[in-house]
């Protein structure tokens, strides 16, 4: 529970930083959503530092949820704000965004309710262990790990590129300090949100700017040591595959606003083999 007053005729607020960490978030994070027109500080004190009261708590929450369903910054700036809060009723130009905002939760829905169901067979398997233990009774393993997919996206990537790639990414990864694995989800986070604000702004995939955001991807890529961005001759098939997985995959596509998006960054990647590759 936010408490509602610090000290005699002042409304509590918290300093971007405590925030960030109650948010599980970053300052940068914070003070792009200020830009953006997101989440503007309640106030900002006289040595520039931004605070948020509870109000701004409540709507950042409210962020962090839609954000947790894919939806995108700009979607999330409508959900909250609706039409009026930029200048009116849509024109009927917007009818395309909408749409493309319908179908991308509808598509977070399918992997709600698959997620549901999923949790629903974890929470089962887990009161029928409690009941056997409290029971004396013997525990079953096959009761025991319904629900429990914990290998699904190992098996993918051995799958796709191999065991050796899923183990050499396993590797890096858990090497990663706390703040380096916070900075490398910062960049895929910028990355996304930049992708899925051009594609709803119509941005044309072979446009300087599309090819910007394209050349982005592919150095991110490359930060991975695991991946087959790094194989000589491979980057090409490795883009072109990633592209239509993004569109073909309902968790890939969220990361970009929906299957929309995704086509867009497809579109992009696409657009940059060609000229580079």
């Amino acid at each position: 529970m936010l408490p509602t007053s610090t000290t005699a005729g002042r409304t509590a607020d918290w300093s971007i930083q405590e925030v960030a960490r109650l948010a599980g978030t970053t300052s940068r994070t914070l003070r792009h959503y200020d830009d953006i027109g997101l989440l503007a500080p309640s106030r900002v004190a006289s040595n520039g530092y931004r605070h948020y009261d509870a109000g701004a708590l409540v709507r950042l929450q409210r962020i962090l949820l839609l954000r947790d369903l894919g939806l995108g910054l700009p979607a999330i700036r409508d959900a909250l704000d609706g039409p009026s809060a930029h200048g009116g009723e849509r024109p009927p130009s917007d009818a395309d965004a909408r749409d493309a905002q319908v179908r991308a939760l509808r598509d977070h829905l399918e992997w709600l309710q698959a997620e549901r169901q999923r949790l629903a067979r974890q929470i089962a398997s887990v009161e029928r262990t409690i009941t056997t233990m409290e029971g004396g009774g013997e525990l079953m393993a096959d009761d025991m790990f319904d629900g429990f997919d914990h290998t699904q996206y190992k098996e993918e990537v051995e799958d796709r590129w191999g065991k050796d790639a899923y183990a050499r990414g396993h590797t890096w990864w858990t090497g990663l300090s706390e703040a380096e694995k916070t900075a490398f989800k910062e960049r895929v986070e910028r990355l996304d949100e930049d992708w899925t604000t051009a594609a709803q702004a119509g941005v044309d995939p072979a446009s300087d700017d599309a090819q910007a955001l394209a050349g982005r991807h592919v150095e991110w890529l490359q930060t991975v040591p695991a991946n087959p961005a790094h194989e000589v001759g491979a980057l090409r098939g490795y883009l072109l595959g990633l592209g239509e997985m993004y569109v073909e995959d309902p968790r890939f596509a969220l990361n970009y606003g929906g299957v929309v998006g995704a086509t867009f960054v497809r579109d992009a990647l696409r657009v940059y083999v060609e000229r580079n590759l």
